[in-house]
């Protein structure tokens, strides 16, 4: 790496823990280092991100302080990127999560299960909410926690997770994330959360509703209807006519190879109807717009060609609107 490069990572460090509070100068001091030279190697372990075994020395003194925790790591980062939001009309927060695997690592302290219970496989879980542009440019983080499931308890069955409130479900980190990136979207800005299936949870709706924030999810789940023509989510989109085709691009992984895969659109606005809770709540109904998103004659050697049926509370009027659905939603894979 140049002289230059190093130089410019230092700006970038300084610069964005400028306002970082860890209640001593020199551990402030020692997170802008640690952030210019883990940045240079973001896949890299600390051993090996470090020149000189002291600095490495230094970076383990520095996590195993006290007064270093994430959440004081996290505000400057969090006040950078709002800052940097403000120069955008219309901005992206895609939620994930993330699973780390240290099944490999038995002495390390607090962890949880992850995987299915025949895997016996420990690590823990982050979830985040990443700002971009729908360019798909990084921001920078809005949101990020960590979470472990208790081991060696019994999964709950779909019978009993309906009974559970909504904030005793994992899946509540969702709803969570969601009200920080309401918290922190700066006035006059567009800020649309984009969620995958796990989050079509009806309170992520219920909350966009009235808080008047924009919402992209991909359904998971056939929703009833407050409609008498068609009583089911699916079935009341299928009946629409194609209004287009789109090729969209498609990011390869383990299961299957990137490529190119031609899509019909097709949309309709839609109210879904509230379901039960167990605490007595009642929800009230939602309008949505869906979008479907299908791959009709996909090729030989695909095994699960594309089949998206998206959620969204803006306008969808025509099939650019539709086009620019997808085109959100396909920012995710940043």
């Amino acid at each position: 790496m140049s002289f230059q490069h190093m130089i410019c990572d230092k700006y970038w460090a300084v610069k964005e823990f400028d306002q970082v509070e860890l209640q001593d100068i020199r551990l402030n001091q020692r997170c802008q280092e640690l952030a210019a030279t883990l940045s240079r190697q973001p896949s890299a372990p600390i051993n090996q991100a470090c020149e000189e075994w002291s600095d490495t020395k230094a970076s383990y003194r520095f996590f195993d302080n006290d007064n270093v925790t994430p959440i004081r790591i996290l505000t400057p980062h969090h006040q950078c990127t709002v800052e940097r939001m403000q120069k955008h009309e219309w901005v992206l927060a895609v939620q994930d999560t993330t699973f780390f695997n240290y099944t490999h690592h038995p002495h390390t302290q607090g962890l949880g299960e992850i995987g299915n219970k025949k895997q016996n496989q420990r690590g823990f879980g982050m979830h985040t909410t990443l700002a971009m542009t729908p360019a798909g440019v990084p921001l920078g983080l809005l949101t990020q926690a960590f979470f472990t499931r208790p081991i060696g308890e019994p999964a709950h069955k779909p019978k009993e997770l309906r009974k559970l409130p909504i904030e005793e479900k994992e899946s509540y980190r969702w709803l969570e994330a969601f009200e920080q990136t309401l918290k922190l979207a700066p006035s006059g800005v567009q800020v649309l959360t984009v969620c995958d299936r796990e989050a079509d949870i009806y309170e992520m709706f219920v909350l966009a509703q009235e808080e008047q924030a924009s919402l992209l999810i991909r359904a998971s789940k056939d929703r009833r209807l407050a409609e008498q023509e068609v009583d089911k989510l699916r079935p009341k989109v299928e009946r629409e006519p194609i209004a287009g085709y789109l090729t969209v691009h498609i990011t390869g992984n383990q299961k299957q190879e990137t490529r190119k895969a031609k899509v019909s659109v097709r949309y309709v606005q839609v109210q879904l109807d509230p379901p039960w809770r167990p605490e007595g709540k009642k929800l009230p109904p939602v309008t949505m717009h869906a979008v479907l998103v299908r791959e009709d004659s996909p090729p030989d050697n695909v095994d699960d060609p594309i089949e998206w049926l998206l959620l969204i509370n803006l306008p969808v009027d025509d099939f650019e609107d539709a086009v620019q659905v997808i085109e959100w939603y396909c920012c995710r894979w940043q």
